[in-house]
């Protein structure tokens, strides 16, 4: 029977058959006793094959769906895996607690490090504690208070960034979103520490760049980055929602276009099928790549780390437009020798 779990992706749903057929054999291999291994794995071949065929060719906005999939890792499960023990901190010292943005003290091998992300939820109840991974004012200014924690005692800051947006309500606008995001970036821009980020799943508009102003910033394989939801877009460009599909494409969202434009420094692959299909081996590369780039980061001085880091965002969208440029007219090289001559 075809697979009615809501949380498969409609490209899915062939892998999810052959899902429920291996786990339907291999249930029945244990109540009759009976060796069925080579059906098994002919059946984990062709499933091995659909995946390697399906993800192959997935559009930008399937690339969106991942990024959004419900089965999806969330930071505390990479917290989990990656760090070798952790404690989180709460409060950001002037209001209150946002659930929406974890963080903490950890431990990776020798090192003590800070991390702070963004949290979702898996069930509604869950989902509403956590305002659906989208953090308000205190939210980020627990996760300033904590990177700058992470300064006084010379820590590295690693962030995990993982949200449609920052919270837009009202009472987010009334105690200062805007500032609260502005300030992070300016702070983080010149934090005499390490810091390394990783786009996990979304990178939505301010509510990701506001923990993401880092000397590395590395992304996974099917997590997307954005100024805006390809849905909004297409609403407020096209005034047709409808065409997200396109406006997906357009907005070069996907870890290899922002790898391309410069906006991050490396694309983590993830296993066969996504993150969701196997989180531990998922989260094992991120903290391999988290290594591979503290080792790095460490060896070089705070001065030069935090005028790089500057230079980076401040260099992020410059461009040239040559098209419009007039042709430079060709002077004769002796003509060139004189007008050089008299310059001297």
């Amino acid at each position: 029977m075809p697979s009615k779990d809501w949380t498969v992706l409609d490209f899915e749903k062939p892998i999810a058959e052959l899902d429920e057929q291996i786990a339907q054999i291999k249930r029945l291999t244990q109540e009759q006793g009976i060796d069925r291994s080579e059906e098994i794995a002919a059946l984990e071949r062709d499933r091995d094959r659909a995946i390697e065929e399906i993800f192959s060719n997935l559009t930008p906005w399937d690339r969106v769906l991942l990024a959004r999939h419900p089965k999806r890792p969330y930071t505390l499960d990479y917290v989990r895996i990656i760090f070798d023990d952790y404690v989180e901190l709460h409060g950001d010292r002037l209001y209150g607690d946002d659930h929406a943005m974890v963080g903490g003290i950890a431990r990776l091998g020798d090192r003590h490090v800070v991390f702070v992300g963004q949290q979702k939820g898996r069930d509604l109840k869950e989902r509403q504690y956590r305002n659906f991974g989208m953090a308000k004012p205190d939210g980020y200014r627990k996760a300033l208070r904590l990177m700058k924690l992470a300064e006084k005692f010379k820590r590295p800051v690693i962030t995990f960034v993982d949200t449609p947006a920052a919270d837009c309500s009202v009472d987010a606008e009334a105690r200062g979103i805007s500032e609260a995001i502005a300030r992070n970036m300016m702070e983080m821009s010149v934090l005499e520490t390490p810091i390394i980020s990783v786009i996990l799943g979304e990178g939505g508009s301010g509510g990701a760049i506001g923990i993401a102003v880092a000397d590395r910033v590395i992304m996974m394989e099917n997590a997307i980055y954005s100024v805006i939801p390809p849905e909004g877009c297409a609403a407020i460009l096209w005034r047709d929602p409808s065409k997200y599909k396109e406006m997906a494409a357009a907005l070069r969202i996907t870890s290899a276009d922002a790898l391309e434009l410069g906006v991050v420094d490396e694309v983590i692959k993830e296993p066969l099928g996504g993150a969701h299909r196997n989180p531990e081996a998922a989260a094992l590369s991120v903290k391999a790549a988290i290594v591979k780039h503290l080792e790095t980061l460490e060896k070089i001085p705070v001065q030069k780390l935090v005028d790089a880091r500057y230079k980076k965002f401040r260099s992020m969208g410059i461009f040239e437009d040559t098209s419009k440029k007039k042709p430079q007219k060709k002077v004769p090289a002796e003509q060139q020798e004189q007008e050089e001559q008299g310059e001297a």
